[in-house]
């Protein structure tokens, strides 16, 4: 089976490597060649996921992380201490297994096998004419086969060109120079970038051909590189299109992504600023951002307009590189007005809930079907568990820890152990908080954005989506779970105080 993320789970990463002080850099585009660039600049190996670093000519290798066991730490001993053992793949015992295979030859292999860019049905016919060592012509032995036998056919060749020369003669005459320029333009994207990521590290500074190219402004820049601004903001900007991505959602019901739409065309508004005489004068020439989104379970295009800006935002009056200079009551201001609640509402609200608040406001008005009352409750409630769990377990000595709230604690883990009685997963249930999620992480990017005139939640302790479907559980046929946090007088108003205010 695939392996389906939750939606802020990138957002809740770099809050982390920030939290822990992990030193991190966001690409501008794809990372495979920076990471490998800095990885032999280093002298490190590579530690991911991504097969395509099997490819890479890495002087230390690549050690896959599905290959770590986590939990055989042995005990290691001089100054190097505990260890975790794993494997490290090298380029140069994988190709003296293939009959001294030049390792330049590698990206071409994975090429002709369909990597993430290029998949060429031309290249079948290649499969079905020539003769691989070993047997392993197409169709017999099945793909681990021809993997085989291609590797030792490319063997036979002392560098690229001479092997692509060669593929091209089982092609027709008119294909050849088109395969010709995509094998070999596919084949660059495994060079190690020449981007020097250790400035970044050093002094802070990211510089890539990309960037240059797309003329974003500096500060835009800059907080991708930070991950202060997240890759969907770079992609509404240059690419003028969106991916939004599917959720463990009722697939009847029209995408979760739906509800957070008006966020998102505020989000492109900024992005894609057009004064107000150019909107009057040429409706049909107004920029539009591509979102794909699913329709059901098929894949869907729709073209999204902008939303208008207030005066204060049209780019006659602040353009994109000048948006840091407004004043952050007007960025607050336009952060509240699109999720249509008022600063004085919030007052009462902690700061750092006071976005996913607003958030939730503007997802009782916006979804639909309407949020039921349980749904609600059980997300406040939600809430209030990480805001326990963050003052009982603040790592700060000088933080006083009340023995109220360590008792309503200590209360709620035993009530997290006990069995729940119905097992039955809701999903209308799974299918709002779907749209919550949506309408937070666009309330996220929204914020930062505009440079977080309200302050970022940790996303770590704010949503926990197993919590959010036994709380919404237990409300339907135990009403007094509510009082879940009644042992701490602190928790209790926290609720009520939130409660209140979205019921405002």
């Amino acid at each position: 089976g695939g392996c389906l993320l939750p939606l802020l789970t990138r957002q809740a990463f770099v809050q982390a490597l920030g939290r822990l002080g992990v030193p991190f850099v966001q690409c501008f585009a794809e990372a495979d060649r920076e990471i490998a660039g800095l990885a032999n600049r280093w002298g490190c190996p590579v530690l991911s996921l991504d097969s395509d670093f099997y490819v890479f000519d890495l002087a230390a290798g690549y050690c896959p992380l599905s290959h770590f066991q986590w939990r055989s730490v042995c005990p290691g001993e001089g100054p190097r201490g505990c260890y975790v053992p794993a494997r490290c793949f090298s380029v140069e015992k994988f190709c003296r297994h293939f009959s001294h295979l030049n390792k330049s030859l590698l990206p071409l292999f994975a090429v002709m096998n369909g990597n993430d860019y290029i998949d060429l049905a031309a290249l079948e016919v290649f499969f079905s004419k020539v003769r691989l060592p070993r047997g392993c012509a197409a169709g017999k032995g099945g793909k681990h086969a021809r993997l085989q036998g291609l590797l030792h056919w490319l063997s036979q060749f002392a560098e690229p060109t001479e092997a692509v020369d060669s593929v091209l003669k089982y092609l027709k005459k008119h294909q050849r120079e088109e395969i010709r320029e995509l094998l070999c333009t596919s084949m660059e994207d495994y060079t190690p970038s020449d981007v020097n990521l250790e400035d970044f590290f050093q002094n802070g500074k990211y510089e890539c051909g990309a960037a240059r190219k797309a003329d974003l402004p500096r500060w835009v820049l800059d907080a991708l590189a930070k991950g202060e601004l997240a890759p969907f903001i770079s992609d509404a900007l240059i690419l003028r299109s969106t991916f939004l991505h599917v959720q463990v959602e009722n697939m009847q019901r029209p995408s979760a992504h739906i509800t957070a739409l008006p966020i998102r065309q505020v989000i492109y508004g900024l992005l894609l600023k057009v004064s107000r005489s150019t909107e009057a004068a040429s409706p049909s020439k107004l920029p539009v951002v591509c979102e794909f989104d699913r329709l059901q379970k098929t894949l869907k295009k729709t073209f999204v307009q902008p939303a208008s800006l207030p005066a204060d935002f049209c780019d006659d009056h602040f353009p994109l590189d000048k948006l840091i200079e407004v004043p952050v009551s007007c960025r607050q201001r336009l952060l509240l007005e699109t999720l249509g609640v008022k600063m004085s509402f919030l007052e009462s609200i902690p700061s750092h809930l006071q976005l996913p608040i607003a958030v939730t406001c503007y997802w009782i008005c916006c979804s639909e079907p309407k949020v039921k009352l349980h749904q609600l409750k059980a997300l406040l409630l939600m809430i209030v568990s990480g805001e326990l769990h963050r003052i009982t377990n603040d790592s700060d000595p000088t933080v006083v820890r009340a023995e109220d709230d360590s008792i309503a604690y200590s209360d709620f883990l035993k009530w997290k152990e006990k069995k729940l009685q119905s097992k039955d997963f809701d999903l209308d249930a799974a299918h709002s908080f779907c749209q919550w999620q949506c309408c937070l992480q666009m309330g996220l990017y929204l914020n930062q954005l505009l440079c977080t005139p309200l302050s970022e939640p940790d996303l770590t302790r704010l949503y926990s989506g197993t919590l959010a479907h036994r709380l919404y559980q237990e409300l339907k046929s135990t009403p007094s779970v509510e009082n879940l946090f009644s042992s701490s007088p602190k928790m209790t108003r926290l609720y009520q105080v939130l409660l209140n205010t979205v019921a405002s």
